[in-house]
Protein backbone atom coordinates (compact mmCIF):
# COMPACT_ATOMS: atom_id res chain seq x y z
CA UNK A 1 0.00 0.00 0.00
CA UNK A 2 2.86 2.36 0.84
CA UNK A 3 4.43 1.61 -2.50
CA UNK A 4 1.20 2.48 -4.32
CA UNK A 5 0.94 5.80 -2.48
CA UNK A 6 4.60 6.58 -3.21
CA UNK A 7 4.06 5.71 -6.89
CA UNK A 8 1.00 8.00 -7.11
CA UNK A 9 2.86 10.85 -5.38
CA UNK A 10 5.81 10.39 -7.72
CA UNK A 11 3.54 10.43 -10.79
CA UNK A 12 1.75 13.58 -9.59
CA UNK A 13 5.09 15.24 -8.89
CA UNK A 14 6.43 14.29 -12.32
CA UNK A 15 3.25 15.47 -14.04
CA UNK A 16 3.19 18.82 -12.22
CA UNK A 17 6.90 19.36 -12.93
CA UNK A 18 6.33 18.67 -16.60
CA UNK A 19 3.39 21.10 -16.73
CA UNK A 20 5.39 23.85 -15.02
CA UNK A 21 8.31 23.30 -17.38
CA UNK A 22 5.97 23.46 -20.37
CA UNK A 23 4.50 26.75 -19.12
CA UNK A 24 7.96 28.28 -18.72
CA UNK A 25 8.92 27.15 -22.21
CA UNK A 26 5.71 28.55 -23.71
CA UNK A 27 6.11 31.99 -22.09
CA UNK A 28 9.17 33.04 -24.15
CA UNK A 29 7.44 31.83 -27.30
CA UNK A 30 5.12 34.84 -27.21
CA UNK A 31 7.87 37.38 -27.91
CA UNK A 32 9.09 35.14 -30.72
CA UNK A 33 5.59 35.23 -32.17
CA UNK A 34 5.68 39.01 -31.98
CA UNK A 35 9.00 39.04 -33.77
CA UNK A 36 7.61 36.82 -36.51
CA UNK A 37 4.55 39.05 -36.78
CA UNK A 38 6.78 42.12 -36.97
CA UNK A 39 8.81 40.50 -39.74
CA UNK A 40 5.63 39.73 -41.64
CA UNK A 41 4.48 43.33 -41.26
CA UNK A 42 7.84 44.60 -42.49
CA UNK A 43 7.69 42.25 -45.46
CA UNK A 44 4.17 43.45 -46.23
CA UNK A 45 5.35 47.07 -46.09
CA UNK A 46 8.19 46.32 -48.49
CA UNK A 47 5.77 44.56 -50.84
CA UNK A 48 3.35 47.48 -50.64
CA UNK A 49 6.13 49.96 -51.44
CA UNK A 50 7.17 47.86 -54.41
CA UNK A 51 3.57 47.71 -55.62
CA UNK A 52 3.25 51.49 -55.30
CA UNK A 53 6.45 52.01 -57.29
CA UNK A 54 5.20 49.65 -60.00
CA UNK A 55 1.88 51.48 -60.15
CA UNK A 56 3.63 54.85 -60.39
CA UNK A 57 5.85 53.63 -63.23
CA UNK A 58 2.84 52.20 -65.02
CA UNK A 59 0.98 55.48 -64.61
CA UNK A 60 3.96 57.44 -65.93
CA UNK A 61 4.18 55.20 -68.98
CA UNK A 62 0.46 55.61 -69.58
CA UNK A 63 0.71 59.40 -69.32
CA UNK A 64 3.67 59.47 -71.71
CA UNK A 65 1.86 57.24 -74.17
CA UNK A 66 -1.29 59.34 -73.99
CA UNK A 67 0.66 62.58 -74.42
CA UNK A 68 2.45 61.13 -77.46
CA UNK A 69 -0.90 60.17 -78.97
CA UNK A 70 -2.26 63.64 -78.29
CA UNK A 71 0.81 65.26 -79.83
CA UNK A 72 0.47 63.10 -82.94
CA UNK A 73 -3.19 64.01 -83.21
CA UNK A 74 -2.42 67.72 -82.90
CA UNK A 75 0.27 67.40 -85.57
CA UNK A 76 -2.12 65.56 -87.86
CA UNK A 77 -4.81 68.18 -87.31
CA UNK A 78 -2.29 70.95 -88.00
CA UNK A 79 -1.26 69.29 -91.25
CA UNK A 80 -4.90 68.93 -92.29
CA UNK A 81 -5.49 72.60 -91.53
CA UNK A 82 -2.42 73.59 -93.58
CA UNK A 83 -3.66 71.52 -96.53
CA UNK A 84 -7.07 73.20 -96.32
CA UNK A 85 -5.43 76.60 -96.25
CA UNK A 86 -3.25 75.71 -99.24
CA UNK A 87 -6.28 74.42 -101.14
CA UNK A 88 -8.26 77.52 -100.28
CA UNK A 89 -5.44 79.91 -101.20
CA UNK A 90 -5.31 79.04 -104.93
CA UNK A 91 -9.08 79.25 -105.13
CA UNK A 92 -8.97 82.76 -103.66
CA UNK A 93 -6.54 83.99 -106.33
Amino acid sequence: MKRLVLLVVALVFAFSTAVIAADKAAAPAAPADKAVAAEKVDAAKVDAKADVKKAEKKAEKKVKKTSKKAAKKVDADAKKAEKKVEEAAPAAK
